[in-house]
């Protein structure tokens, strides 16, 4: 912080015995010891809350941009939507992923294109409250 050597130390020490006198200097001491630690706690508070709310707003930064992110996403299967068989690569897929309920408007686009719904098929279903059937 400040470039304070010994010999300037040992010079303001001289000069405040002169001026204080020695009765006086440990109690002037003691109190600029307590005004200077209550300066350097109350910098040091400053700066972390400075700090936390730096990254709290990078946090929020990140995920607003995360949610435009995955909005412009879904607006873009909703208009564009890929061909049946492909994922968003391009790559084969055995069955069509099933649309997010918790995002507004998959659900509709999901409905809306019965071309390539397939009928449900009806498998038995082992249950372990009751004996399996024969």
């Amino acid at each position: 912080m400040f470039d304070i050597g010994f010999t300037e130390l040992l010079l303001i020490g001289l000069v405040a015995l002169f001026v204080l006198g020695p009765e006086r200097l440990p109690g002037a001491v003691r109190t600029a010891g307590l005004w200077i630690g209550r300066a350097k706690r109350s910098f040091a508070n400053i700066k972390s809350e400075v700090e936390r709310e730096i990254g709290a707003d990078e946090i929020r930064r990140q995920l607003h941009n995360e949610r435009i992110l995955d909005l412009e996403r879904e607006m873009k299967q909703s208009i564009m939507p890929s061909p049946p068989g492909t994922g968003s690569s391009g790559s084969p897929q055995s069955a069509t992923p099933a649309p997010d309920a918790s995002a507004p408007g998959t659900q509709a686009v999901a409905e809306a294109s019965p071309s390539e719904a397939k009928p449900a098929e009806t498998a038995p279903v082992s249950r372990p409250d009751r004996p399996a059937e024969p």
